[in-house]
């Protein structure tokens, strides 16, 4: 018997995905790691980024919202999205779940989900996640779904750098 949390994906559009990013991605608990709460027009930008995102081709990359697959409220996102990583094309993926609903395995559950997702719509051959090398619990997520982690390194976030670790996932 499979007793891994299961998810759902669903893309990112208006109505509650904003309110999401409201109570999820703005408490000090969600951004201890990546310097804080934003503003609101940081958050309204923000919410304009994932549309986009999601507006595009399935291969540009994609944001969700994570529903437990029984149903019920959105209990994190997830997503993926194109960079450049030391002169590779790759992705790069990032996720979040509220606090009331961590330490569930609904993180890992999202993470493969997206994985999954990524190799059958991607054109990319790597995905790349970046936690904080002080986040145990992404890092966990990360070693946890089949990442490497390849070492440190300085990431730039929302203007300031932080030390993160590279997990590293083909998808090819």
């Amino acid at each position: 018997m499979d007793t891994k949390p299961a998810v759902q994906l669903i893309p990112w559009a208006e109505g509650e995905d904003f309110v999401l990013l409201l109570r999820q991605n703005n408490s000090p608990a969600m951004t201890r790691f990546l310097g804080g709460p934003e503003t609101d027009e940081q958050l309204a930008d923000r919410h304009r980024r994932y549309l986009a995102l999601s507006a595009r081709e399935p291969a540009a990359g994609r944001m969700f919202m994570v529903i437990p697959a029984d149903g019920g409220e959105p209990v994190g996102t997830v997503g993926f999205w194109e960079r450049d990583w030391q002169d590779e094309p790759v992705y790069e993926t990032g996720w979040g779940i509220r606090p009331e609903f961590q330490g569930r395995g609904l993180a890992l559950a999202a993470v493969t989900s997206l994985i999954a997702h990524a190799r059958t719509h991607g054109t990319r051959p790597h995905l790349h996640a970046f936690p904080g090398i002080d986040n145990a619990a992404s890092n966990a997520v990360c070693r946890n779904a089949g990442f490497e982690l390849l070492g440190e390194t300085t990431f730039e976030y929302r203007g300031t750098n932080h030390r993160s670790n590279d997990w590293h996932h083909p998808l090819r």
